[in-house]
């Protein structure tokens, strides 16, 4: 009975040791995971400009891309009927014609019929004059864009500089006693900022011009629409 005593204590002590005895076997934790905003927090007071800077591009994308949009609505017909109505004689049922389609081209057709009656010039010349004032509306925001794409990234290398200063500044401060915990702060904001910022840039780089391509297509909508209408007053009167 004593022997069979012994044998189950040496049995526990070692299932003890292997780690057999759910009571003593620590709890491993896993490894910590990366999350976003614990990262962007890191970042410093940069990130929440960056934060900033994203909100309004993409206000701008979003705005101009439904303006445009409705710009580059485009009826097939619609140089047809104004020929009809301007052979007819009929001056007022186009311009009519025109203000219900509310376009940038039929705004410039518009202006076009209201000057029929003077030098083919200057029916051109306001005609430009319209279509350089409607294109401008369509860019109205884009210099905004423009100047986050480029500055974002350099806002991002700037939070780069502060925080390797910041770095260096711990580092002179520690003496002898370097740890790499009191890098880390400086490090973080260093790399956090310069990835914020080329994100920001480069999503705001393809957005603008994306909606510059659009815009250059009503532009050349515009100059189609032009280019028939002049054609139109040219054309010899029917007898």
């Amino acid at each position: 009975m004593h022997m069979l005593t012994l044998m189950a204590a040496a049995h526990l002590a070692a299932d003890t040791m292997a780690g057999a005895n759910p009571v003593l076997t620590p709890v491993v934790q896993g490894e910590p995971q990366m999350n976003l905003w614990d990262m962007a927090c890191k970042g410093g007071w940069i990130m929440i400009v960056l934060a900033l800077m994203s909100v309004i591009a993409f206000y701008i994308f979003f705005e101009r891309a439904f303006t445009i949009s409705r710009a580059a609505k485009e009826d097939p017909l619609f140089m047809d009927r104004i020929r009809d109505y301007i052979k007819s004689g009929e001056t007022k049922s186009a311009i009519n014609y025109c203000r219900i389609a509310n376009t940038p081209a039929a705004r410039m057709i518009e202006k076009g019929i209201t000057r029929m009656g003077h030098p083919v010039a200057d029916v051109q010349a306001a005609i430009e004059n319209t279509g350089n004032i409607e294109v401008a509306k369509l860019e109205n925001g884009l210099s905004i864009m423009a100047t986050i794409s480029s500055g974002a990234p350099m806002l991002g290398f700037l939070g780069t500089v502060t925080g390797m200063v910041q770095a260096f500044w711990n580092m002179a401060n520690a003496g002898n006693n370097i740890d790499i915990t009191l890098l880390s702060s400086g490090i973080y904001e260093a790399m956090i900022t310069t990835v914020g910022g080329l994100v920001v840039g480069i999503i705001t780089m393809f957005a603008y011009n994306h909606l510059v391509y659009r815009i250059d297509k009503v532009v050349s909508q515009m100059e189609a629409r032009t280019m028939a209408f002049m054609d139109l007053l040219n054309e010899p009167n029917e007898k």
